[in-house]
């Protein structure tokens, strides 16, 4: 039986697609990005959830954002030791060597890692590297004491929580604290309804999070 991998034919005729649009249209963008290098002014950090894509909810082009994007959309706190921090390392890159002015905090409803964490569920692998990934947020969870009489309301209120936890966990990092304070960096929470397709940005002084472009009446619902 031969098992030599096929590249999809999905992302072939896809490639194909964008070499005739997008990148024939944009041309003199994308040789301009590649000899002056990006300098995006905001970074996304956002889940790794396929539904979600930055780029497309908020109709960016090439070399306008610099996007991380992991399970639930998670900033761990600033830790300088042995291990390794992929979204350290990009927060790093993004900061001290893009100098980006604003970085926004994603989360989004029927995010599959927080349900996981709410459902305890049995790990996909042995390492379990999500339950691992998820447990940050252990304290989180825990002072919103979640009555579980609503499921989707607890899991509402605990995806919302989760972007509040890494908006305090971005200000850990020295350099992102320092800049915040001298009004060099701006952080940002958002949240995005997958059914809705409604964006709901988080207001720095109540922490409410609040619809744009829509009348006050939209709720979170998804």
């Amino acid at each position: 039986m031969d098992h030599t991998p096929e590249f999809p034919e999905r992302l072939t005729s896809g490639y194909q697609a964008f070499l005739s649009g997008r990148f024939h249209s944009e041309r003199s963008r994308f040789r301009r990005l590649a000899e002056l290098g990006q300098s995006p002014e905001i970074m996304v950090i956002g889940c790794c959830d396929s539904r979600v894509a930055p780029e497309l909810i908020f109709d960016a082009g090439p070399g306008e954002m610099f996007v991380l994007r992991n399970v639930a959309a998670l900033v761990p706190p600033y830790e300088p030791d042995s291990h390794y921090h992929g979204t350290s390392s990009a927060i790093e890159f993004a900061v001290n060597g893009l100098n980006v002015r604003h970085i926004v905090v994603m989360g989004h409803a029927s995010c599959g890692g927080i349900r996981s964490y709410y459902d305890d569920a049995e790990p996909l692998a042995k390492g379990d590297f999500i339950g691992k990934w998820m447990s940050q947020i252990n304290d989180t969870a825990q002072r919103l004491k979640l009555p579980g009489v609503d499921p989707q309301a607890d899991l509402r209120r605990l995806e919302l929580s989760v972007v509040e936890h890494s908006l305090k966990n971005l200000m850990t990092f020295p350099y992102i604290r320092q800049r915040v304070e001298q009004g060099q960096l701006q952080l940002h929470g958002a949240y995005f309804g997958v059914a809705t397709g409604l964006l709901f940005v988080r207001d720095p002084v109540s922490g409410d999070f609040v619809p744009v472009g829509e009348g006050p009446g939209e709720d979170i619902v998804d």
